[in-house]
């Protein structure tokens, strides 16, 4: 009894990883496709009194997990 389905290949799986980033590449490049949020969102602005640290979210999380 003989399977009827080849082997898969090394070769064949970088093609279609090839095929795939170049789908997506087309995708992205499209005009009308969505824009991501994080380009479109305008930057903060710099602190009047210099500096620029925040204790936000994201950096109590790492006191957070840094602690011993």
């Amino acid at each position: 009894m003989q399977d009827s389905q080849p082997k898969p290949s090394r070769r064949g799986f970088f093609f279609g990883a090839a095929a795939t980033g170049a789908a997506a590449a087309v995708i992205v490049a499209l005009p009308g496709a969505p824009a991501l949020e994080a380009e479109l969102a305008p930057p903060k602005p710099a602190p009047e009194k210099g500096g620029g640290y925040s204790l936000s979210d994201h950096v109590k999380r790492y006191y957070q997990t840094a602690r011993i």
